[in-house]
């Protein structure tokens, strides 16, 4: 006879358990992976007036019938058409994990098609690999999602299947591979598995760069517990795996690989930033120019600091999830450049840090709404098709609508942590069910702000 403890009950067992068959574990996520193909489908047929009706080679009308992408003009613009290969050939203003899904899409559609530069069909073709690739991607990631909400709030995942912000925008860009990377680094984290998390969270940073500042939620967790062996292990996962793929590119092609560094640096305040509208309406300190890269950085700066101070402070530990939401979202809020697919970055996140259905909704019609917005603007671009779209201040009626209704989530997640009995996740004794080494952990570590203190109590769990 034999006593395992789970958490604050007790399972007793007359020996070793059989084990269970693989179809079994993965019955319950079928549904899942079905709505994922659904979203995915759907995605794609959003941007049939482009793919079928040619509207790609009318500027106007890709912006028109919403169904604009960066994959099918990046063909010709990275001199994919033309055989390059991204970094050797070319510079590309991508991070090596986008580089590389490039060449393999540009590999494949060499195996279907003899491409010409001045061929649309490749261009096409391109965009379909390409889109057949992120489908792939926003399937793992809806299943990951499920895996990590748990038995019981598993719908929670259909949010990432079925969300109008992901149909929109899902083809857009490359992002359902950093976020299928991420989301498989938290599930590694979440079953305890510290270096393989690192490894994929590495990976992703190497895709896109906002899954670094997740390394900061880990970092007050750490704090928190003083668990430093699990978060120094994820982190040298994270470095190792991060060089491995950039360091050879860099070495063998450097001015190629720096182009993704240099350019992300000399951007200017770009389309759906808070930074954008300031610029554009000449407010003072705030839209200078050449105070941009200081003012981005010291805001993220300061909601960092909030946010550790948060964590550390909290009557109770928060969850892996809701600090990941907050670090995140701060950074969509300070960051330069705010693309209509950085939706596809926060949905995972946001229905796993606070799954309460009305907010959410309300997020997403601000995203619909933006999504709209950002198209009809560019159309208005043009002093011949002006009448076409819409003024620069409707425009920015979208761009705080999406930025505060993210602003909301946010507060609502920090009332949670600061009321945990208002948390939906932690009811009937849960704890933090994809927090890995932080569930149920001791507390070491506290903040107490009304002393300027730390404090050490006594255990929790």
């Amino acid at each position: 006879m034999s006593e395992t403890e789970r958490g604050t009950s007790t399972v007793r067992s007359d020996g070793p358990r059989p084990a269970v068959p693989w179809s079994r574990r993965l019955a319950p996520y079928l549904p899942f992976g079905i709505f994922a193909v659904l979203g995915a489908l759907l995605a794609y047929l959003w941007k049939a007036p482009c793919r079928y009706g040619g509207a790609w080679n009318d500027n106007a009308g890709q912006f028109l019938n919403f169904c604009y992408t960066d994959i099918y003009p990046l063909w010709w613009n990275e001199r994919l058409a033309e055989g390059a290969v991204p970094y050797f050939g070319h510079p590309v203003e991508y991070p090596v994990g986008i580089g590389f899904v490039m060449e393999l899409g540009r590999r494949i559609v060499g195996l279907l098609h003899t491409p010409t530069a001045a061929d649309p069909a490749g261009g096409v073709l391109f965009y379909d690999v390409t889109a057949f690739l992120m489908a792939v991607c926003l399937l793992a990631g809806v299943l990951l999602t499920a895996a990590l909400a748990g038995p019981g709030r598993r719908s929670d995942a259909l949010w990432f299947a079925l969300a109008p912000g992901v149909i929109l925008t899902a083809y857009i860009n490359w992002d359902l591979l950093c976020g299928a990377l991420t989301l498989g680094g938290l599930f590694a984290w979440s079953r305890r598995r510290p270096l393989l998390a690192g490894v994929l969270l590495g990976l992703a940073v190497a895709t896109k760069f906002y899954p670094l500042v997740l390394f900061g939620a880990l970092l007050v967790l750490t704090m928190r517990t003083r668990l430093w062996r699990p978060f120094l292990t994820a982190l040298g996962g994270a470095a190792g795996a991060w060089l491995l793929v950039n360091l050879p590119i860099a070495l063998l092609a450097f001015d190629g690989w720096k182009r993704f560094y240099v350019f992300s640096e000399e951007r200017p305040a770009d389309w759906g930033s808070l930074w954008y509208f300031f610029q554009n309406k000449n407010w003072p300190i705030l839209g200078d120019p050449e105070l941009l890269d200081t003012l981005g950085v010291v805001s993220l700066a300061l909601l960092c600091t909030g946010i550790a101070v948060l964590g550390l402070a909290a009557p109770r530990r928060p969850r892996l999830a809701q600090l990941c939401f907050l670090v995140l979202g701060a950074f969509l809020l300070t960051n330069k450049v705010w693309s209509p697919q950085f939706v596809l970055w926060l949905v995972p996140l946001a229905v796993l840090a606070r799954p309460n259905r009305g907010p959410l909704v309300l997020w997403q019609l601000a995203e619909i709404w933006y999504f709209l917005a950002i198209w009809l603007y560019l159309v208005a671009l043009s002093p011949e098709q002006e009448a076409l779209g819409i003024s620069a201040d409707t425009y920015f009626t979208a761009v705080w609508a999406r930025a505060l209704a993210v602003a909301f989530l946010m507060a609502l997640v920090v009332r949670d942590i600061l009321h945990p009995e208002r948390d939906l996740v932690r009811q009937g004794g849960v704890d933090d069910p994809w927090g890995g080494v932080f569930d149920r952990a001791e507390d070491r570590f506290v903040l107490d702000l009304a002393s300027g203190r730390a404090v050490y109590p006594a255990a929790r769990w």
